[in-house]
């Protein structure tokens, strides 16, 4: 036996449909900001010349050719970039935040 079939959809099927007939808006802005990316990428290019040139810097002139002094400045040096990182990312985040209080209130 044949089955009769609609041309069109009914009203349920329309509501069930996952497809919407509401064009949707969508996001296109950045998942990072810019002013991030410019961040990581200047202490990124702190860590790897900064330790480097202290250690080259300091081995002669300072320390008279000791390397283990001058590697120690150069660990030193690594470890402040490494926090003034943190500092800066935890200060961003805090400004963040007293944006979104002042939006919400």
């Amino acid at each position: 036996m044949a089955t009769r079939r609609t041309q069109g959809q009914s009203s349920l099927e329309k509501e069930a449909s996952p497809i919407s007939q509401q064009p949707v808006s969508s996001d296109v802005t950045p998942a990072v900001p810019a002013d991030v990316i410019y961040k990581l990428l200047g202490f990124t290019a702190a860590m790897i010349v900064a330790p480097i040139g202290i250690y080259f810097l300091t081995v002669d002139a300072i320390f008279r050719g000791n390397s283990i002094w001058a590697a120690i400045s150069a660990a030193v040096t690594a470890n402040v970039i490494l926090v003034a990182y943190i500092v800066v990312a935890w200060k961003d985040d805090q400004g963040e935040r007293l944006v979104q209080e002042k939006k919400g209130q």
